[in-house]
């Protein structure tokens, strides 16, 4: 029998598409396939999946029409539907394993700084996010894009992903782990010291350290999807014991948000001319956050990934950052805050996604989410925070040999700007601290005719972030 005649014409057409989408992806040059990028895009869609929750939480301080929460499930459904629309894209444009949402900073800044600080209507803050996205996109489609990133000198680029890795696994290990947050708390408060080690008694800890430890057996054992079974295995335990709540169904239907869409086209009705300032100050702030924080999210994901080229630069940057410019912009007019990388998209990448595709199973996954969200919201932080500090150790282990300690004008404003950055609890803080200490300490050291202009932008912008930002928290 000829062999183009064993197969149905069906199977003969399902089989084409399924190379051609393989191509498309470069599963071979990236020595990866179907499975392990499935893998991933779960892996990282379930640590990521409490942003289906905690955002609108968040934003319902800011955004409601009688009192806060009142659209708390409409915007469920917004931030869904923005994360798996800008996640798409990044899939789509760049071939990156990234998955973008708002970013857990943004939203925080969004609703506490831009509209409860400044005084801001919520209509108009989104009108700045807006805004704020186009001047973004404006950036990626000029020669800056590439200049911004590839002004970042090597140690500073190395000192970024070894931030973030301490950054999640600070995030990971100090959070609340009363109800209803059910954080690890295996680092808490203290008055005396700051923080302090957490409490064993406490099950909801227990659990956690439980989780860390099994993770890690797993990933010392090369277990694959080690990372994802420990999410399930500790999360699983919380239920089963009655620590953290079960799910009380599987299907819930979803809110369009109605209240939501739009509200940014109308938000010049709320400005007032006192406002002027405020609202330039949003805008910036918003841009300067969101830039920082991407830059950095892909440089730590692109090397975690092992995508970066020999000089340390993302390949098809201008896309990733277009991508974010553009679900920013969706984002706004859907009522949801600035996207960003999600720094979780590395617990996918340790499973084995270096393509696309795990992006757009993310994407799908976000989009069918919005069905399940009973399950996924039953998820406990302290099931998903393991794997954040195991992560965190894989990207800061891979990073800080590369820095040059032996310079100090190189080892000093690498390290400020990896320990500001869980100290300060922002990335964008931390970045800005080296991208002005660098300049400075390179200056004294003789070397200011080696200084790149663009890096010296980039240090006047640093400081002029830092001036606003705790000029609004003074």
């Amino acid at each position: 029998m000829n062999s183009s005649t064993r197969y149905s014409p069906l199977t003969r057409t399902c089989c084409s598409k399924i190379r051609s989408i393989a191509r498309f992806f470069q599963f071979n040059q990236l020595a990866t396939n179907y499975r392990t990028e499935s893998l991933a895009g779960i892996t990282t869609f379930i640590t990521l999946a409490y942003t289906l929750v905690v955002t609108p939480s968040i934003l319902s301080h800011a955004i409601f029409l009688q009192q806060p929460g009142d659209l708390f499930d409409e915007l469920v459904v917004g931030t869904a539907i923005v994360s798996a629309l800008s996640t798409l894209l990044m899939g789509l444009w760049t071939n990156h394993p990234v998955a973008l949402a708002p970013g857990m900073g943004l939203n925080s800044l969004f609703a506490f700084s831009v509209v409860l600080d400044l005084k801001l209507d919520w209509r108009l803050a989104l009108m700045a996010a807006l805004l704020q996205g186009l001047l973004f996109m404006g950036l990626c489609v000029s020669g800056w894009r590439d200049r911004l990133i590839n002004a970042i000198p090597l140690s500073l680029k190395h000192a970024i992903v070894a931030g973030i890795g301490l950054f999640m696994a600070y995030i990971a290990l100090s959070g609340n782990p009363a109800s209803p947050s059910l954080g690890a708390g295996i680092i808490v408060a203290s008055d005396a010291t700051k923080t302090t080690l957490g409490s064993l008694s406490n099950p909801v800890t227990l659990l956690a350290v439980f989780g860390l430890l099994f993770t890690a057996v797993l990933m010392v054992r090369q277990v694959k999807g080690g990372m994802l079974w420990g999410i399930l295995a500790t999360a699983g335990l919380g239920w089963g014991f009655g620590i953290a709540p079960a799910p009380q169904g599987l299907i819930a239907m979803p809110h369009f948000p109605v209240h939501l869409f739009g509200q940014a086209l109308t938000g010049f009705q709320y400005f007032t001319p006192s406002q002027t300032g405020n609202l330039i100050a949003a805008m910036f702030i918003l841009l300067f956050v969101t830039l920082f924080d991407s830059i950095g999210a892909l440089m730590g994901l692109g090397q975690q990934a092992g995508i970066l080229n020999a000089n340390g630069e993302l390949p098809r940057s201008s896309q990733s950052l277009l991508a974010i410019g553009a679900g920013t912009t969706i984002g706004s007019l859907l009522g949801i805050s600035p996207v960003a990388p999600y720094l979780e998209s590395a617990a996918g990448i340790s499973e084995g996604g270096r393509s696309g595709f795990s992006s757009i199973i993310v994407s799908v996954l976000l989009l069918a989410s919005v069905l399940f969200l009973p399950l996924l919201a039953a998820v406990p932080a302290f099931a998903t925070a393991p794997v954040l500090v195991l992560v965190g150790v894989l990207m800061v282990g891979g990073s800080v040999k590369s820095i040059n300690w032996h310079d100090h004008a190189e080892a000093i404003p690498a390290f400020l700007m990896m320990v500001m950055m869980p100290l300060t609890f922002s990335l964008a803080d931390g970045i800005a601290i080296g991208f002005i200490t660098y300049p400075l300490l390179k200056a004294f050291q003789g070397k200011a005719q080696k200084i790149d202009r663009t890096l010296l932008l980039l240090a006047c912008l640093s400081a002029l972030f830092l001036v606003l930002m705790t000029g609004q928290k003074g």
